[in-house]
């Protein structure tokens, strides 16, 4: 693993009462990455938690900005050295993680944890945390319309899109899992009700 990466801790990240987290769950191209970055700008004290991944760095992003782009090798490595909150697999041969050591750095710098996660990674890190976490699910306004934006993205294989399609179906039958449900038809409403649902959790 490079220096820039984190290599991870097996402890667990030390809980406070004041300590915090937001994670942000929808099937993908939901547009829970945009609300995310919104958030991040309107509230204050919001932190992203990087995830690490498998997945090949797209045109724009950046090493320890977007994500840590771990081979699939370092990956395996941390998953040994129980570095992960949470990890799947969620396509084949592309993982992507929480790292225990990027939620303590955030804690100790005094954030809010904000996530950006799937819908079994946002669960995965709402049981672990209960009552400190608040689990939003971020809906399309209907499934025809969430393919067509997959589609208009042009960043995989039709073999690979038909592998998201089917998993959207699927992770739509869990909103009922999360502490709130957000339909993103208007992207400004959405952004209004987003910001409006974390101020209520954080002054509680």
């Amino acid at each position: 693993m490079t220096e820039t990466k984190q290599h991870g801790s097996i402890q667990e990240p030390t809980q406070k009462p004041n300590h915090k987290l937001i994670i942000f769950s929808a099937p993908s191209g939901s547009g829970k990455t945009t609300v995310v970055r919104h958030l991040l700008n309107a509230v204050p004290d919001l932190e992203f938690s990087i995830s690490a991944t498998t997945r090949p760095m797209r045109a724009g992003e950046k090493e320890g900005h977007d994500y840590y782009f771990y081979s699939k090798e370092e990956f395996q490595a941390a998953i040994e050295n129980n570095a992960f909150i949470e990890h799947e697999e969620v396509y084949e041969g592309v993982y992507y993680g929480t790292l225990k050591a990027e939620v303590q750095r955030l804690w100790d710098a005094g954030k809010t944890v904000i996530f950006d996660l799937d819908v079994e990674g946002g669960l995965t890190i709402k049981k672990h945390y209960g009552d400190q976490a608040l689990a939003l699910f971020l809906r399309p306004p209907s499934v025809d319309i969430l393919v067509e934006r997959l589609r208009s993205r042009n960043t995989e294989t039709e073999e690979q899109l038909a592998v998201r399609i089917a998993k959207v179906h699927s992770e739509l039958k869990f909103e009922q899992l999360f502490d709130k449900v957000i339909v993103n038809d208007v992207l400004s409403d959405t952004f209004v009700n987003a910001e409006s649902i974390v101020a209520s959790f954080l002054k509680s």
